[in-house]
């Protein structure tokens, strides 16, 4: 693709990062239900996403994790519309880790169509931010091992891999490259 010289210096359109409350748990469950089966219906069988979705990622139960305090999530607005979510978890550190202070980004989506629009970047900083007034040492991530283009995306920022785990989607083990990141 080649670009004009006023392509080239167009900025991005601005994104605005808010944290979500319970009021948001229709939308993150949308949001959630939607970036996912866009990222990865592709790469698997429709059978596989089915069953994840309808078991393992239930709307109901995605509004559920809204409400859990443990769970914090953001939401991304491009433009005012709403195209990707974070949510972050104080909980279940892997014992790769030891004790040290960490927060998990459970899920980091955005919108296909937002891709390269600085919408990832955004909650990516936000979620150092967070990490960081919250006094956590570490942040880490999994993230599945074929997904060359969030890795790479992960790598910029520094994340490095510590281990890998099977993530089930549907029946299908894959597996997940474990990714950390020193504060």
């Amino acid at each position: 693709m080649t670009f004009n010289n006023s392509q080239k210096n167009k900025p991005l359109p601005s994104v605005y990062i808010r944290i979500a409350n319970s009021d948001d748990a229709k939308l993150i469950a949308e949001l959630s239900h939607r970036t996912f089966y866009d990222s990865f219906a592709r790469f698997n069988t429709k059978e596989n996403m089915d069953k994840f979705m309808n078991l393992q990622f239930p709307k109901e139960a995605l509004m559920d994790e809204v409400e859990n305090r443990d769970n914090i999530f953001l939401i991304a607005y491009l433009e005012n519309e709403p195209v990707g979510y974070v949510r972050l978890c104080e909980s279940n550190t892997p014992p790769e880790l030891g004790n040290i202070d960490a927060i998990e980004i459970v899920r980091i989506y955005s919108e296909q169509k937002t891709i390269g629009k600085g919408v990832g970047r955004a909650l990516m900083l936000k979620c150092f931010e967070i990490a960081k007034e919250r006094n956590k040492e570490l942040i880490w991530l999994g993230v599945w091992e074929h997904n060359d283009h969030a890795i790479s995306f992960y790598k910029k920022f520094g994340f490095e891999q510590f281990g890998n785990h099977i993530f089930m989607l549907g029946d299908d083990a894959q597996t997940d490259l474990l990714l950390k990141k020193n504060l």
